[in-house]
């Protein structure tokens, strides 16, 4: 006879569910792969040019992409956004030359700082050029961006030199492209977008390279490969983990980055990262995390109401 009177066990502890999982391993992949770029970018700087990277990086993607290419066949080449390809990746290309030239000049911590007003910049392009309308989100996220890069650089009482000019402007290159490539993503596969970045950006490289080559020695041609390796799987990282959970879940995720990159400045390079940088960077963070949970919440309202 079972007894029904017997009290229930106590709940075990609820595991994660496997989406959860899936994005927590995908920005991994994220982090690892943005970390080992930054080391990679170092450890090449001053002896092999910014150019020749950035050739390097096309001629990897290239090679990473080619077995894609090989089994889509030409389907992988369709896009209704030819021009804006060549645009995205004109802007896309200079922008990472600003972040290369930063890690080289920088402190890592820095530079990771820095790059994370992207999405403020971001939001302030969709406003004035793809008609999207400002709202308390995403108000709060561009002023704190304004005031977090302000505690970082602190005008007037540190120098502000040529490595954090070249970040900044990264940054705001990349913010550019994150808003082409927000518009082209409605008619191109992702893995389009990666062919055509690295197919316009090689004879970029070509031609620039030919006026400050090196030839590598063999373990700088490791990090040159290592360079076009996570180049291309930080993005695929990225879009797989956000394909699978929330903005709210993967951006904090993603702002990992910064105490892992503090971890190997301080550890490789014997670099410590200034209490500015790190406040400036959370005041970003909270900003932009608070205008992605309130857009999250805004979309699963309407939903409800349907």
């Amino acid at each position: 006879m079972i007894r029904t009177d017997m009290p229930s066990p106590p709940p075990g502890p609820t595991k994660p569910p496997k989406s959860l999982l899936r994005a927590v391993a995908w920005m991994t992949g994220t982090l690892l792969s943005f970390t080992f770029m930054a080391i990679a970018v170092r450890e090449l700087s001053g002896q092999i040019h910014s150019f020749q990277i950035m050739l390097f990086r096309s001629i990897g993607a290239l090679v990473i992409l080619l077995p894609f290419a090989v089994v889509m066949g030409r389907a992988i080449w369709r896009t209704n956004n030819l021009k804006l390809q060549f645009g995205r990746n004109t802007v896309h290309f200079a922008a990472q030359l600003g972040w290369i030239t930063g890690i080289g000049l920088l402190p890592l911590a820095e530079v990771f700082a820095i790059e994370f007003t992207a999405p403020i910049w971001a939001t302030i392009m969709a406003v004035l050029f793809l008609g999207e309308r400002l709202n308390r989100g995403r108000i709060v996220a561009v002023v704190l961006g304004f005031v977090g890069i302000l505690v970082i650089l602190r005008p007037g009482v540190a120098a502000i030199d040529h490595g954090t000019i070249a970040v900044l402007g990264a940054a705001v290159g990349f913010a550019m492209t994150l808003s082409i490539t927000k518009f082209m993503t409605r008619t191109d596969a992702p893995v389009t977008i990666l062919l055509y970045m690295s197919v316009i950006q090689l004879p970029m490289g070509i031609t620039l390279s030919a006026f400050v080559w090196v030839t590598p020695d063999w373990l700088q041609f490791f990090w040159l490969f290592v360079v076009g390796a996570v180049g291309l799987s930080a993005h695929y990282c990225t879009a797989k983990a956000l394909s699978i959970a929330d903005q709210t879940i993967v951006v904090p995720m993603d702002f990992m980055r910064l105490p892992l990159i503090i971890g190997v400045g301080f550890l490789v390079y014997g670099e410590t990262a200034q209490l500015p940088v790190l406040l400036g960077a959370l005041l970003i963070f909270a900003g932009n995390y608070y205008s992605i949970r309130l857009e999250n919440q805004k979309s699963r309202a309407k939903q409800t109401d349907l």
